[in-house]
């Protein structure tokens, strides 16, 4: 499976490796990939993965998800 998530404060490279770090220690997690330019996080994982504990992690280390139509 594959989600894409719209984060903000994605900056750098330093940035990518924390995202990166943090999610794959998931169990189920197979693949992270972080695109700078439009704060948008790819991950591929297995149907076991519960997205709100990805996303609980991500606004833990200070990347949150971003919400639609909420600047």
């Amino acid at each position: 499976m594959e989600t894409k998530i719209q984060s903000s404060n994605i900056k750098c490279g330093g940035c990518v490796s924390s995202i990166t770090k943090a999610l794959i220690q998931i169990a189920g997690i197979k693949a992270v990939n972080v695109d700078i330019p439009s704060n948008e996080i790819t991950i591929e994982y297995d149907q076991s993965v519960d997205m709100s504990l990805v996303k609980q992690k991500l606004k833990e280390i200070g990347f949150p998800e971003k919400r639609v139509g909420i600047q």
